[in-house]
């Protein structure tokens, strides 16, 4: 007999863990750690094994400190995803919670009961093991996901379904209505996963009664059950139950678990980031003054959405089957469901409360308290409270101001500006110190100095705006070099002014290219041999794909019993001869791991499948161009998806391996640029196919991992996934056109309670830039912004000495500086402020790094809950005084000091270091 599957249950992130986990302090039991990995359907771990662990432990001292290191430096890449992708953070990446560095692993030479004993270093303790247990070959994996599956387990339910499409709804319709509104925030799927579960539990605890008929679910679907039934007599006969109790049995089937739970959560996950359609569509109908109808938004945003899945279900072979593709962002949210089905409330630093009532409690609070800041003192949000000393300074309103200044004096009462660019409370404190010195270096030193230099002409606009201005200190007026059919007009525009950035603006393109170049040559250099060493092992897995076949485990083979005490079909594969579970067995890489065998039970999404999906959505996307007056051919379309599809599998590679994401959004733009030059529509649309099939095909991409990892069947997700997007898709085209007839307005300066349409009028300057004057007019031979293609250099240079002085000194604080963090996560300046850079670094230092040292346990189990809370029940508040007193005119006329002191001053009214005398102009005299 095998001996019992004991997988790793301590690795990134579980020694310092993330939601939902335990995490001991130096007297606790390890217990409270490392069930977060453990389910109740294959564990059976008991005190014995831990010591007989304890005793050999110390005889792989130099082993167990080598994987620490490495698995404190792969956590720490997992926090970097949030901020290096700035602005288009928003769209198309996958969604989750950050892990965290490992700061709280006992030392080997400390004195600790036998229990007290870091499971990290299980994976070499299993290899000296006569017969260790067939695993995967990565010890993050083996922390977080079960080497087993429960085919018992129901999926096919219409409480996953309603649960589904509800919280797409939900969340799609919260997210794009709060995208147009400054300050705001973004609804994280992390706030579906946390919230539905008790939302199943209470589905079941309604619906269900004893004299329900048995169920039996195989492969995540329901199988008649008719002998049971007629042989209970407590059971009523189906054709004896009312109308009403048929439908309550209808709805009742199954039972909550962890499957339904992760296809919720892969509903928001597709469904909660806001369509990048939308926004192009917000660019032409407010900024361009097109016209847009409906049909065609339909169209275009259903077409931009779904082709993404076409490039994740063609590569799946690559990207998904293959041990080596960790996907490591979705590791937590696979530890999640898992602890959040066991139910567990350990006493943390003396705290009892349960997750839950902790979670109703702060978004009760934040909810009421919300009413404040967003309601009776705007002051309070928008805090430039040294401002309010001397109104009409400029050099005060550049320093201190919190709408046009750079935010030196961290200090808000409103979440939303706090949460702006993410929850800090998500961020690892490491990330956000890199996040800091890039806004202190680049945005309070280098900015300000640039500045009141008038270094391109920058003191002549604000010194951090949204907008682009002309040659007279005024917003450009982009109507003035555009012809009736939205096209570039050269003599008009050699007439009026070139185009002219706020100095923010300037370094923010700067630090984006740099970034762009930095991201490459980081993950080469620090991730370079893993990449392509997993690519390498990935080609020999597919290769031998077919060689492995599904196996059950027979009764006497060590399966589980569950929660339940029943013992339905659990599942596990082990081969015929001794699989070793250390990532060093190099025989083990040429074949698929465990989980890529159990899923060969299931039915796979045919390729058809896929190749329809593109077929279908290719087809709308070339009627979409070639009949709206886009002026994009459909070459262009079709060179807008060669793009992605060239870049797809080495994004995908990065992105599996590291967790870092490569947008291809300015490639998209500058290739747009030069190829279709003075067409700001085609540019918008060019960028939208090729960049947002690249996001989204990476998302699902991950979302398919996440299902493989929890072994739900393929075309259940498949469906889950495309009715999310759909559902998503024609709930935000509502939403968004309802909004357009409603909100008085809307994307102009003046519009009520911050609709300004912030970010849909960054990528409107985009297109301006990109599409109408063109890169050659920014970039090319005495172009005023020519300097800036430098920054390409620049970051792609930086990262190698730093990687040739750290990468011998594994203690240096150098290792833990990331250039595509610190030139990324600059790319949300603007439409964010130095505001909502400060006040999140202050939040993420007192939480990730002062809480977490001195109260661990409270740390690992509330900030999560915390941040999810913070979140939802601002996101409520915001709905409720938007709709409830805003929308219908009660606050109108509502006035006194708090609501208007912010306002008077430079800091509102965007004043310029120097002022245009009247009638003259700054810049180049011809261009």
């Amino acid at each position: 007999m095998i001996a019992d599957p004991t997988t790793l249950r301590e690795t990134p992130g579980f020694s310092s863990p993330s939601y939902g986990s335990i995490s001991p302090d130096g007297s606790a039991s390890p217990r409270s750690s490392s069930d977060v990995a453990s389910t109740p359907a294959d564990r059976d771990f008991d005190d014995h094994d831990v010591r007989d662990f304890g005793a050999r432990r110390h005889s792989s001292v130099s082993l167990t400190r080598s994987l620490l290191r490495r698995a404190s430096r792969l956590s720490e890449e997992l926090g970097s995803l949030a901020t290096i992708g700035g602005l288009e953070g928003r769209f198309g990446l996958t969604e989750s919670a950050l892990l965290n560095d490992i700061d709280h692993v006992p030392k080997l030479g400390d004195d600790h009961d036998d229990d007290d004993v870091s499971l990290l270093d299980y994976s070499e303790a299993e290899d000296e093991e006569e017969n260790p247990p067939d695993n995967s070959p990565y010890p993050q994996v083996r922390a977080s996901v079960a080497p087993t599956d429960n085919t018992s387990l129901s999926i096919n339910t219409p409480r996953m379904w309603i649960l589904s499409i509800l919280f797409s709804f939900l969340g799609s319709s919260s997210n794009l209505f709060f995208s147009l509104r400054y300050p705001s925030v973004a609804i994280s799927p992390v706030i579906a996963l946390l919230l539905v579960h008790p939302l199943g539990l209470l589905w079941d605890f309604c619906l269900k009664r004893g004299d329900d008929p048995p169920e039996e679910y195989m492969d995540g679907f329901r199988t008649d059950m008719t002998g049971p039934t007629a042989q209970n007599p407590h059971i009523v006969p189906w054709e004896r139950r009312t109308r009403l109790d048929k439908l309550r049995l209808w709805l009742a089937q199954g039972r909550w678990n962890e499957k339904e739970h992760s296809c919720v959560y892969v509903s928001s996950n597709v469904s909660f980031g806001f369509a990048f359609a939308t926004d192009v569509i917000v660019e032409q109908t407010q900024f361009y003054k097109q016209e847009a109808t409906i049909v065609y938004q339909l169209l275009l945003t259903l077409s931009t959405q779904i082709l993404g899945y076409t490039f994740a279900g063609l590569t799946r072979r690559f990207l998904v089957r293959p041990a080596g593709m960790i996907w490591p962002g979705t590791l937590m949210s696979a530890a999640m469901f898992t602890t959040l089905h066991k139910e567990e409330n350990k006493p943390a630093n003396g705290w009892r409360i349960s997750r839950w009532k902790f979670f109703y409690f702060v978004w009760f609070s934040a909810f009421i308290f919300y009413f404040l800041p967003g309601l009776l003192m705007p002051a309070l949000s928008y805090f430039n409270v040294i401002t309010w000393f001397a109104p009409k300074n400029v050099v005060v309103a550049n320093l201190f101001g919190v709408v046009s200044g750079l935010g030196l004096f961290p200090m808000t009462f409103d979440w939303a500006q706090i949460a702006y660019i993410g929850s800090p409370l998500l961020t690892p404190f490491w990330a956000a110190m890199n996040v800091v010195a890039g806004l202190v270096v680049v945005m309070w030193i280098i900015a300000p100095i640039a500045y009141y230099s008038n270094w391109l002409y920058s003191s002549y606009m604000p010194i951090l705006s949204a907008a682009v201005f002309d040659n007279t200190g005024n917003v450009y007026d982009v109507s003035k070099v555009l012809t009736k059919d939205f096209l570039f007009d050269r003599e008009a525009y050699s007439k009026y002014s070139r185009v002219f950035l706020p100095i923010t603006y300037v370094l923010s393109y700067g630090v984006q290219f740099a970034g762009l170049a930095a991201l490459l040559t980081h993950t080469i250099c620090w991730h370079g041999k893993d990449i392509w060493t997993q690519w390498k092992r990935s080609l020999g897995e597919t290769g031998s794909e077919s060689k492995t076949a599904y196996h059950p485990v027979g009764e006497d083979d060590d399966s589980r019993p569950t929660r339940s005490g029943s013992n339905p079909r659990l599942h596990t594969m082990r081969s015929t001869h001794t699989m070793r579970s250390s990532p060093s067995t190099d025989n083990l890489m040429s074949r698929e791991d465990v989980h890529n065998r159990l899923m060969r039970r299931y039915k796979d999404a045919p390729m058809s499948w896929y190749l329809a999906t593109f077929t279908s959505m290719l087809a709308i996307g070339i009627f979409v161009v070639e009949y709206y007056p886009i002026h994009l051919p459909w070459y262009g379309l079709l060179l807008a998806l060669g793009i992605c599809s060239i870049l797809f599998i080495p994004i995908g590679i990065i992105m599996a391996v590291t967790n870092q994401h490569s947008s291809i959004y300015l490639i998209c733009q500058l290739v747009a640029g030069v190829v279709f030059p003075g067409r700001p529509v085609a540019n918008m649309v060019f960028v939208t196919y090729g960049y947002i099939s690249s996001a989204q095909g990476i998302k699902f991409a991950a979302d398919l991992k996440l299902g493989h990892y929890m072994k739900i069947p393929p075309r259940i997700l498949f469906s889950v996934q495309i009715v999310a997007t759909i559902v998503s898709s024609l709930t935000q085209i509502g939403v968004l056109n309802w909004m357009f007839a409603n909100v008085p307005g809307i994307c102009t300066p003046q519009a009520i309670n911050g609709f300004t349409c912030p970010i849909a009028r960054v990528h409107f300057n985009g297109s301006i830039l990109w599409g109408v004057v063109g890169p050659s007019e920014f970039f090319g031979p005495n172009a005023t912004y020519r300097s800036l293609i430098w920054a390409f250099a620049i970051g792609g240079i930086l990262p190698i000495p730093l990687w040739l002085y750290a990468r011998k000194r594994r203690d240096s604080i150098v290792r833990k500086i990331n250039l595509p963090v610190l030139f990324g996560s600059l790319g949300w300046i603007p439409p964010a402020t130095g505001l909502n850079f400060s006040v999140w670094a202050v939040v993420c230092y007192v939480f990730n790094y002062l809480i977490k040292n001195r109260a661990q346990a409270w740390w690992a189990k509330y900030t999560m809950t915390l941040s999810a809370a913070l979140d939802s029940g601002l996101a409520f508040g915001i709905v409720v005084v938007f709709f409830g007193f805003i929308f219908p005119g009660f606050t109108k006329g509502f006035t006194w000091w708090g609501t208007e002191v912010y306002k008077q001053g430079c800091d509102w009214q965007a004043c310029p270091y120097s002022e245009v005398p009247e009638g003259a102009r700054f810049g180049p005299e011809t261009w």
